[in-house]
């Protein structure tokens, strides 16, 4: 797949923010977090994109 390995990386970001942090956080603080593992990991991302409907 075109996307797999890409995919697996973002999950293991997501999944050691988890276990750094656990449960209770607001969103906020868990995508603040995610975003810097993200950077860590250098992989380019957006924090909430806004989307035009059409």
């Amino acid at each position: 797949m075109k996307y797999q390995e890409l995919t697996h990386r973002v999950i293991g970001c997501a999944m050691e923010v988890h276990k750094y942090l656990g449960n209770g956080f607001q969103e906020k603080i868990y995508q603040r977090c995610l975003s810097i593992e993200l950077n860590m990991n250098n992989i380019a991302h957006e924090q909430e994109k806004e989307m035009l409907l059409q």
